[in-house]
């Protein structure tokens, strides 16, 4: 090992963290390496602010090159593209903790860049590029009140294992992303299967043992490769000007917050900031720097009310849950449907059913896989009154839509009991606090009012804290204010019956395993009191699926015959597909799905399936079609390449004397399987089969 490196065992492999060799430019340069995954996580920093600058720059990106797991990329461009899901939300997931441990008034722009050098196949790459940006910083001479240290926590069989495989997640109850420095947690990210506050606890406290010799590991690592920080001169405001600002809005703040309308007080808000800016506006005092001013004055405001006074911006005690009302079937010709209203905050949730068509294929690092639920989240801009561009989702709707999605997987009907592909999209009409659980809430409601037989109600709650010194509040719901001005952001999904996702972010350098123990049993009372509401407007599950989805049924074929189904270059079952229009997905163990919005098609499709697939037995009809005649009968397809005589003594009930008297080429009758010969030969009859269909 060169001498550069460092390295600790981290459950069951060696972390290795090494600089000094790749991008040696950078302001921090680290490589990760844990068992064959290799991330190569940079950090840099501009030289000098934004003219303006008003706010802490940091931008992350993640990238996986599908070199590092030895395949080149599917599709036309052999190249990476824009980042997919998974990228960003890993980015998400290293900017969450790395933020809130820059100092205050730090400003100039930094950008970590993470990416993917090798994959093993075994070892999820994310936690290394968050331990990795740690390092990179701390190496660095940009300003980090760093380190701090991330595994995975998962629980199989009621054990807990550290930073566990692909393999050992997908039998876990309970997988924790675990974010912490010395003095407590600083993220979580979490799904679960209805888990008790008292085991996500254990798998936490687990987690934060176990990291505590990685925060040791970068501490010897920046003493030993760290360069001096930088002399960077931090955005300070003046007393002076912070005096002054408060002078001028301390009365005007108090009587805005006394409002119960949450437009009026935006409004007033506004004015308030134009009046500061038409009189403090000089040489020496920018615009920006009066709303920072601002800002800080209001921020003292509402935590000093909440903490000395006890009271809420909107008047509700510490644990009050903002007006909920739900009303569910409130689109006449979707699938199913919901609406969900807290407070100032709205969601409508759409779900559609599809069929295995509809499923989304994903390429990732550890191979291809399918998806059968996708959850989409939409926050357009009026629902916060705003005008902005309509683009593409942006990093935080993903974030969000994919929290929502986590929640509801454990409640999810397994695939052989409801063979639908599922897609449900939350449209944000309105939000003022914790849209993301108002979309679990919705959502829940709306495959509930489609007759997805999901296993029970999924409800969700966020928690907010106001922490100042050994004194904290945490806050039931919180509202959009309380969220940018507090200290924490808590959102948990769940059951009655236990947890089903968490997700934890500070804007505080940590927060204690006692402290998350008062904000679990709280958010549980919340949880509950939200269910109810929810269980008030839709109970279980609708008995029956809307007539607009498409209804599948299920078949099952011998494997052997799957070819046959199929037919050369697909030729049999995409006739069957045209002739029927439904849609039919075959399966590797014989499984057949045929799905319809017409039941008569879908019928005329299976009857199809079995005429190929089932062996043709003696007293069966079917329809045939002629396709030679010979003097002494006619040959007629019963099934794809499946031939069987009718001769001209069973043509019809009288004497035929010559076989084009009774038929032609391209005539279509039913006929009845009489006999099959020792050579697998088939006689039919015309006439037997009329008798027949006429008793």
């Amino acid at each position: 090992m060169q001498e550069s490196a460092l390295k600790l065992k981290f459950g069951r492999n060696d972390l290795i963290l090494e600089t000094g060799k790749m991008a040696k430019q950078a302001n921090g340069s680290v490589s990760v390496q844990l068992g064959g995954t290799v991330v190569l996580v940079t950090a840099c920093m501009s030289k000098e602010l934004r003219e303006g600058q008003d706010f802490f720059p940091l931008t992350v990106e993640y990238q996986e090159k599908t070199y590092a797991a030895g395949r080149i990329p599917g599709g036309f461009f052999k190249r990476e593209g824009r980042p997919s899901e998974s990228e960003i939300l890993t980015a998400r997931l290293i900017d969450r903790p790395t933020r809130p441990l820059f100092p205050h008034g730090f400003l100039n722009e930094v950008q970590i860049i993470a990416v993917v050098l090798s994959s093993d196949g075994e070892n999820d790459p994310d936690i290394l590029a968050v331990n990795g940006a740690s390092a990179a910083l701390g190496i660095s001479d940009i300003p980090f009140n760093g380190p701090l240290a991330c595994c995975r926590v998962a629980r199989v069989n009621n054990e807990f294992i550290l930073n566990p495989t692909y393999v050992e997640l997908e039998a876990a109850d309970l997988e924790v992303i675990v974010t912490v420095n010395k003095k407590g947690v600083v993220m979580l990210e979490s799904r679960a299967k209805e888990i008790s506050e008292e085991v996500y606890l254990a798998a936490v406290k687990f987690g934060f043992e176990s990291l505590q010799g990685i925060i040791k590991l970068q501490e010897d690592f920046t003493k030993q490769f760290g360069k001096p920080k930088a002399d960077i001169e931090f955005k300070i405001l003046s007393l002076e000007l912070k005096k002054k600002v408060e002078e001028f809005a301390a009365d005007r703040l108090k009587e805005i917050y006394k409002s119960s309308n949450h437009d009026e007080r935006v409004e007033q808000a506004h004015l308030l900031i134009k009046e500061l800016e038409t009189k403090l506006v000089s040489d020496e005092c920018s615009a920006a720097d009066i709303k920072m001013a601002l800002d800080e004055v209001e921020q003292a405001q509402i935590r000093k009310k909440i903490l000395e006074e006890n009271i809420r911006v909107d008047g509700r005690g510490f644990k009050d849950v903002r007006p909920i009302s739900c009303e569910v079937s409130v689109l006449p010709h979707t699938h199913g449907s919901a609406l969900f209203t807290r407070g100032q905050t709205q969601s409508l949730a759409v779900t559609t059913l599809g069929t295995g068509e509809d499923e989304q294929m994903i390429e990732a690092l550890e191979g291809k896989k399918f998806k059968s639920f996708m959850l989409h989240y939409s926050f357009p801009p009026f629902s916060v009154g705003e005008t902005a561009p309509m683009r593409g989702p942006g990093r935080r709707e993903i974030g969000h839509g994919a929290l929502a999605e986590k929640s509801l997987l454990a409640v999810m009907p397994p695939k052989d009991k409801f063979p639908y592909t599922i897609r449900v999209v939350s449209e944000i009409l309105e939000s003022n606090g914790s849209s993301s659980m108002a979309t679990v809430c919705a959502a829940a409601l709306s495959l509930m009012d489609a007759g997805v037989p999901i296993k029970d109600t999924v409800g969700g709650i966020a928690l907010g804290l106001i922490k100042e010194g050994e004194k904290s509040v945490i806050l039931t719901d919180i509202a959009g204010l309380e969220d940018h001005f507090g200290d924490m952001d808590f959102k948990v999904a769940g059951t009655r019956n236990g947890m089903t996702a968490v997700q934890l972010d500070l804007k505080i350098d940590g927060i204690s395993l006692e402290l998350l123990k008062k904000c679990l049993e709280q958010s549980k009372e919340g949880r509950l009191f939200i269910l109810d509401k929810m269980n008030a407007a839709l109970l279980k599950p609708r008995e029956n699926i809307s007539a607009y989805a498409p209804h599948i049924d299920v078949l099952k074929i011998n494997t052997e015959k799957i070819g046959e189904l199929i037919g050369p270059g697909g030729k049999t079952i995409k006739a069957i597909i045209a002739a029927t229009g439904a849609s039919i997905d075959i399966q590797d163990d014989g499984t057949v799905l045929i799905g319809s919005t017409d039941s008569a098609k879908s019928a005329e499709a299976i009857n199809m399936i079995k005429t190929i697939t089932e062996d043709i037995a003696v007293g069966s009809i079917y329809n045939a079609k002629v396709k030679r005649i010979m003097p002494f009968g006619a040959f007629c397809e019963i099934a794809p390449r499946k031939e069987g005589l009718v001769h001209i003594s069973e043509l019809a009930d009288g004497f035929v004397k010559k076989v084009e008297d009774a038929v032609k080429i391209g005539d279509e009758f039913k006929v009845k399987v009489i006999g099959i010969d020792e050579l697998g030969r088939i006689n039919l009859s015309r006439k037997q089969a009329e008798t027949s269909e006429f008793k």
